[in-house]
């Protein structure tokens, strides 16, 4: 399905306890810089950092599937609290395996973001795929849902309120907003 949203996929959502993430692509917009003195840095959405947060006091864990390692993912990790991270993860399904293994969840509990063809292993295994708009052609045929935004502009974000809202917890968190 493309950037619709069928009552199947609202359904799967109902499920998910765990969002994982990949970065590069999709918390971010896939560049990557290094200096010349061989410095990563990369960019990341602080809405998509928000909806992180706001996936965490629905009680949603979050974690992060990178096969680089960088610096940079360990310290925006540390600043969400995100405890679930495996960087320099080369083969995505078995690390997601290990997760199974690690939490007290079965796949069907798992949302993935991913936008490239090393993420159709794991988007083919979890209770909700999802992808950027910008992703690659073979990842948005596998996923039930497509963002409106490209990775690192606010995809992540637009998941999180979908799952938020499936769940019910949106308007409960909204309330600290709305003074």
């Amino acid at each position: 399905m493309k950037n619709s949203f069928a009552t199947d996929a609202a359904q799967k959502l109902l499920d998910i306890k765990v969002l994982l993430l990949d970065v590069d692509g999709v918390l971010t917009d896939g560049k990557i810089y290094i200096s010349s003195s061989g410095i990563e840095s990369k960019a990341f959405n602080v809405r998509d950092g928000h909806g992180i947060k706001l996936l965490s006091r629905a009680g949603i864990n979050c974690g992060l599937l990178t096969g680089r390692h960088s610096l940079a993912v360990t310290l925006r990790a540390q600043e969400l609290n995100i405890n679930l991270v495996y960087q320099r993860c080369h083969n995505k399904l078995s690390t997601f395996a290990k997760i199974l293994n690690r939490l007290p969840i079965e796949a069907h509990q798992v949302a993935y973001m991913g936008d490239d063809i090393v993420d159709l292993p794991v988007l083919k295994r979890v209770g909700f795929a999802a992808t950027v708009s910008d992703s690659a052609p073979e990842v948005q045929s596998a996923c039930d849902w497509v963002s409106s935004c490209p990775g690192g502009t606010g995809a992540v974000r637009e998941l999180c309120e979908l799952i938020l809202k499936a769940q019910g917890h949106w308007d409960s968190l909204m309330q600290r907003y709305l003074l």
